[in-house]
């Protein structure tokens, strides 16, 4: 069976885990005056995404997304050149507008992940981040014009590649979102 392009970092095994990562440099597409953020410390929860929100390189079917506290996202050259995709939504992306890459995405808003920003790891200027865990909003991929045909192959693909395959986040994210929400509405304990 032939299986799309699921992301370039994760079939082509050009990119090596770096468990001891200290954030970087992520660099925009732009070969003129790039859009650059720094990232210092860490980042989380990399994995692959399959909504339709997500920035994704070329030919990709997923994202490469993980996050990064906001107070640890801050934009150094260019920023004159970024702009929100869509202000309403949860995750206010920001874009570089000359070639589209979404650079970070702070969450401002009362949410579980408030405090956060996502970030495409794949535009650290060096390869030295961790592995994407899981994929997440798998089937959302339909959304984007995928054949649910072909989503078993998608599904085994993953697998095979040791990333599990979910249609919402991992269940140890679920689980975090599930106990903000029952500590909010006063059902769960502070």
């Amino acid at each position: 069976m032939n299986v799309r392009l699921l992301h370039p970092s994760i079939q082509s095994d050009v990119h090596k885990s770096d468990s001891d990562n200290i954030g970087g440099i992520l660099v925009c597409k732009c070969s003129d005056k790039p859009v650059k953020v720094k990232v210092s410390g860490g980042i989380a929860h990399n994995h692959a995404c399959g909504c339709t929100k997500c920035w994704k390189p070329a030919g990709a079917t997923f994202s490469v997304v993980a996050v990064a506290p906001t107070e640890n996202v801050s934009v150094i050259e260019s920023g004159d050149k970024l702009a929100v995709v869509d202000e309403t939504a949860l995750i206010q992306r920001y874009a570089c507008k000359a070639c589209g890459t979404h650079m970070h995405g702070p969450v401002e808003r009362e949410h579980a992940f408030q405090g956060l920003s996502f970030i495409h790891p794949e535009l650290f200027e060096r390869d030295s981040w961790p592995q994407p865990t899981f994929a997440a909003f798998v089937s959302s991929v339909i959304e984007g014009g995928v054949d649910p045909s072909e989503m078993d192959g998608i599904r085994i693909e993953f697998k095979n590649l040791g990333l599990e395959p979910y249609d919402c986040l991992s269940p140890g994210l679920m689980d975090y979102v599930a106990t903000w929400t029952a500590k909010k509405n006063g059902t769960l304990g502070q």
